[in-house]
């Protein structure tokens, strides 16, 4: 079916902002242009963003065989002439839909592909197989006039508007392509934005049921932890802790580091973590656990330059007693009544899990009293600046800082943030790499 040529209405120059003048078809491709004769259209190579230097190109798809359609003039709003192409049917549309093309003007009497034009869904048929033609574009609908049911329909379907055919004058018709887009590029943006906030959504649930629960049943023991990544909006870092209690009544603890702090490294500590508590359970400990879970670091990692720190606890029935493992890792901090913290004896340990072939990790046996408090840390405690210099907090300062709390009558998860808040104020904010810190209290 032709389309007819649009009633033009009296705009007054100062509200339509235009000229008036005629579009012809020009050159082989269907293409035409407004304004000065022989205006040379931009080239149809990569995706062209709309902005005050871009010229609008429409995509008119109607069955007129002579490909005659004439309408007003139109210019978009910064006055430049939108630029129009023609296809007969939808091969030819499908040939001339490239990068350039921001807006599709469709008849929705056009007969979709293998149907008769009297077909009963024909309209919304065709209106579909352009939508999946031109996923990116917006889409303009033209249907008979007072046909508001039917273009209410394409809207719902996946048009930006629909619009009468004979109610179409330039400045209507040119309005409405900049809306189109317009809305188009919102839908778009806006989409995006709920596809990451459900990504996001789906990474914090699935990152919180990563986090380990602690299996203490049975003991007297108290459990703090603390953990914050270093990878911004992220809740899991390649930092690992776990703890549980074998049926023997031994508590088992352990805190690794893998190095790196992306997605990665968070995937590989959680398997890191998950085997260690499924070798505890299965009765491993010390050199033949460590020696087990190098292997599985071996097997899981993505390159031979990847590898984990790591330090085991395991605590006698008793509470009074634990054997010590440090796999390149830094050694725990016990407190005592009437003594400074201090750092565990950490001369015996061995390499880092994945850098030595065949390593050992020998278990140191540290004697703990009847009331202490052990605190596991990852290195990303000790490696903040402490204010603008290069120096860094180390150990000496760590301990220096948890005496201080102590002495002020912190304990368990209040001082583990007093802890972390301070160590972040002393680096002048975030930290860059994961911290994870875990806290085991024994009173009488």
């Amino acid at each position: 079916m032709p389309v007819p040529i649009p009633r033009q209405r009296a705009i007054p120059a100062a509200e339509s902002g235009q000229a008036q003048g005629a579009f012809s078809p020009g050159g082989p491709s269907g293409e035409a242009t407004g304004g000065p004769a022989g205006a040379v259209p931009a080239p149809h190579a990569a995706t062209t963003p709309v902005d005050s230097t871009t010229n609008l190109t429409l995509l008119v798809i109607e069955d007129d065989p002579a490909g005659s359609l004439s309408v007003p003039e139109m210019l978009d709003a910064a006055g430049k002439p939108i630029r129009i192409r023609t296809a007969r049917n939808l091969t030819e549309a499908a040939r001339l839909l490239t990068d350039d093309v921001h807006c599709i003007l469709l008849d929705l009497a056009l007969p979709a592909p293998g149907r008769a034009a009297t077909e009963s869904d024909d309209e919304l048929t065709t209106l579909k197989h352009v939508l999946r033609l031109a996923p990116r574009h917006a889409v303009l609908a033209l249907t008979a006039s007072g046909d508001a049911e039917r273009g209410a329909e394409a809207v719902r379907v996946g048009a930006q508007d629909y619009l009468f055919r004979d109610e179409l004058d330039g400045r209507l018709l040119s309005r409405a392509i900049r809306y189109a887009v317009e809305r188009k590029r919102s839908d778009k943006a806006e989409r995006r934005l709920t596809e990451s906030r459900l990504r996001a959504q789906e990474n914090a649930r699935l990152e919180r049921g990563l986090l380990p629960t602690p299996l203490l049943e049975g003991s007297s023991l108290r459990f703090a932890a603390r953990y914050r990544p270093g990878r911004s909006r992220a809740l899991l870092g390649g930092d690992f802790y776990d703890t549980v209690r074998t049926p023997d009544g031994t508590v088992h603890a352990m805190i690794g580091d893998v190095c790196g702090h992306g997605p990665d490294e968070a995937a590989l500590g959680v398997e890191l973590r998950i085997a260690w508590r499924a070798l505890t359970f299965a009765g491993l400990c010390g050199d033949e656990l460590l020696s087990t879970l190098q292997q599985v670091l071996e097997h899981e990692r993505e390159n031979d330059e990847i590898f984990a720190t790591l330090c085991t606890v395991d605590i006698a029935p008793d509470g009074r007693r634990a054997g010590l493992c440090l796999a390149g890792h830094p050694s725990p901090l016990v407190s005592r009544p009437g003594r400074p913290a201090e750092l565990l004896p950490y001369e015996n340990g061995g390499p880092a899990l994945g850098l030595l072939p065949g390593a050992r990790w020998p278990r140191q046996q540290v004697e703990l009293g009847g009331e202490w408090s052990l605190m596991l840390y990852t290195d990303g405690l000790i490696e903040g600046h402490i204010g603008e210099g290069k120096e860094r907090l180390g150990q000496d300062g760590m301990v220096d800082l948890v005496r201080r709390r102590l002495a002020q009558g912190l304990a368990g998860e209040e001082l583990l943030r007093a802890t972390v808040n301070e160590v972040r104020d002393l680096n002048g904010g975030e930290l860059t790499d994961d911290v994870a810190v875990l806290l085991l209290d024994r009173t009488p």
